[in-house]
C-alpha cells in the first residue's frame, strides 16, 4: 500500500490517514480491499486455476467476505476457521479442511457441515475418518496431504514439505494409502494435495512440485483412483525487501501448462500471504526516542504482541516515517514496548529524524499481523480498519483491558 503526501499530509487511497487515527487509537491495521481484489483477480485470471485463500492468513470476517465475493474458496486449518468461513456465507462446497492435528470432534463437525473436503495427514487420521463415516452411514470426501521431501528454501520454521517436517503423509507411502482408501468403506478419494513451505521465490521450486505431483497423480489414477483435483498448494512468495524477488506468476501459468495440460482433474492452489500481505500495513505512535549504548531507539506502541513476524522469524518489514519526512537522517532501532528484549520491528534502519508522537507505517503486515496479535503484557489486540474508495470502515474494534480481564473467572474460596 503506497503513502502519498499531500500538503505533508499522509494519504492512503484518497483517505486521510490522520483521519483515521482521530478515529481509531493506535497501534491499528489498515488493510485496502482495492489491494485484495486486484490481487486475487490477476492470480486467478492468470493461473485459470481454482483459488482457496488461506484462512489463516488473515480470518477477519470483512476479509473473509471479501474473499468469498471475488469468488475464492475457503482453506482451512481449524473448526474455529471452518465457522468463521460459513458466517459470512461460503458455500461448504467450497472450504478444504488443512490441518495435521484434527480432533474426532473436529472431523464430525465438518463431515455434519457438508464442506467440500477433508485433506488427511495421516494412516491414523485416515482410519479415524473411515469410522466417523461409518458412524454417520456416511462415505466422506478426502484428500490425501503429501509430503514430497521437497526443500522450499525459506525459513526452517515455516517450511511444510521436507520429510522431517510433521506435515502430510510421505510421497512414498502413497501406494499404501491408496490400497487403504480402497479398503475403506466411508472414504471417497477426490485429491492430493501438497504444501511445502511459505515465501517460495525460486521457480524450479515449484517446478519440483508440479512435477512431483504430476506423477504423484498418474499413481493414483493408474491405480483406479478418480481424482478430481490436485492442489498444489500455497507458498508463493512476495518481496518484503526492495532486492528481494517475488515469484513471477506468468512463470508459474507456464509451468502449469507444461506439467497439467489435458489432465482429468482440476488444479487448485491455496494463497494466504500473496493475496493479503501486500494490502495491509500497521499505524503506531513512538511514545519514546532514546539513546542507549550508541543505538537509536524509538519505542512505539505496536511491538510484538501486535507484530510477531520480526521476532518469531526475524523477518524484515519496511518502515516509512508519516511526520517530518524532511529532516536528516539517522539510524534507528525500532522496538515495541513489550518487556522482552526480543521485542524489536526492526534494526538499524535510516529514517528522517523523529520525535515523540510521530507516528510510523509498517508495511505489508495483510498477512499474519492481526491473526498472530496476542495480549502480552496485557495489551488488548488492536483495531483493523479497511480502506474502499476513498473511506474506511472500522472492522474490528480495539480490544480493551475490560474485555481481557472479564474472560478471566475467579473461584468461590479465593
Amino acid at each position: 500500500m503506497n503513502i502519498q503526501f499531500l500538503n505533508k499530509i499522509p494519504f492512503v487511497e484518497g483517505v486521510s490517514i490522520n483521519h483515521i487515527i482521530n478515529s481509531c487509537n493506535t497501534p491499528f491495521y489498515l488493510y485496502s480491499q482495492k489491494i485484495i481484489t486486484d490481487t486475487y483477480n490477476f492470480l486467478k485470471d492468470t493461473l485459470s486455476s481454482e483459488i482457496f485463500f488461506a484462512v489463516k492468513a488473515n480470518p477477519n470476517q470483512a476479509i473473509l467476505k471479501l474473499m468469498k465475493n471475488c469468488g475464492a474458496g475457503a482453506d482451512v486449518v481449524s473448526v474455529g476457521e471452518i465457522h468463521r468461513a460459513l458466517n459470512v456465507g461460503f458455500d461448504p462446497n467450497k472450504i478444504i479442511f488443512e490441518g495435521v492435528g484434527k480432533s474426532k470432534e473436529d472431523i464430525q463437525y465438518a463431515v455434519e457441515k457438508n464442506i467440500r473436503l477433508i485433506n488427511v495427514e495421516s494412516i491414523s487420521e485416515l482410519r479415524l475418518v473411515d469410522q466417523i463415516g461409518k458412524n454417520f452411514n456416511k462415505k466422506i470426501n478426502v484428500g490425501i496431504r503429501l509430503n514430497p521431501d521437497i526443500d522450499g528454501q525459506t525459513i526452517d520454521k515455516i517450511s511444510t514439505g521436507k520429510k522431517t517436517d510433521k506435515f502430510g503423509i510421505p510421497l512414498d507411502q502413497l501406494k499404501n494409502v491408496i490400497s487403504l482408501v480402497q479398503s475403506c468403506n466411508y472414504i471417497n478419494l477426490k485429491s492430493i494435495s501438497c504444501h511445502v513451505g511459505s515465501q517460495i521465490h525460486d521457480i524450479s521450486i515449484f517446478e519440483k512440485i508440479f512435477e512431483t505431483m504430476k506423477d504423484a497423480a498418474e499413481i493414483a489414477l493408474s491405480s483406479g483412483i478418480e481424482l478430481e483435483h490436485v492442489d498444489l498448494g500455497g507458498g508463493l512468495g512476495i518481496n518484503y525487501e526492495k532486492d528481494q524477488n517475488e515469484i513471477n506468476i506468468n512463470d508459474l501459468k507456464k509451468l502449469i501448462f507444461k506439467f497439467f495440460n489435458d489432465v482429468p482433474y482440476k488444479i487448485s492452489f491455496e494463497p494466504g500471504r500473496y493475496l493479503v500481505a501486500k494490502s495491509g500495513m500497521i499505524i503506531t505512535k513512538i511514545l519514546i526516542a532514546k539513546e542507549n549504548g550508541g543505538i537509536n531507539f524509538l519505542i512505539t506502541d505496536a511491538g510484538m504482541q501486535t507484530l510477531i513476524r520480526p521476532a518469531m522469524y526475524g523477518a524484515f518489514h519496511r518502515i516509512e516515517v508519516l511526520n517530518d519526512i524532511t529532516k536528516k537522517n539517522i539510524k534507528y532501532t525500532v522496538a515495541g514496548p513489550i518487556c522482552e528484549s526480543s521485542d524489536i520491528l526492526a534494526k538499524d534502519i535510516i529514517l528522517p529524524k523523529q520525535k515523540i508522537n510521530n507516528y510510523l507505517a509498517i508495511h505489508d503486515t495483510g498477512a499474519y499481523g492481526a491473526t498472530m496479535a496476542s495480549n502480552y503484557n496485557s495489551r488488548g489486540i488492536p483495531g483493523e480498519v479497511l480502506i474502499n474508495e476513498s473511506k474506511f470502515s472500522i472492522i474490528h474494534q480495539e480490544e480493551k483491558i475490560f474485555d481481557i480481564i472479564k474472560r478471566d473467572s475467579i473461584p468461590d474460596w479465593l
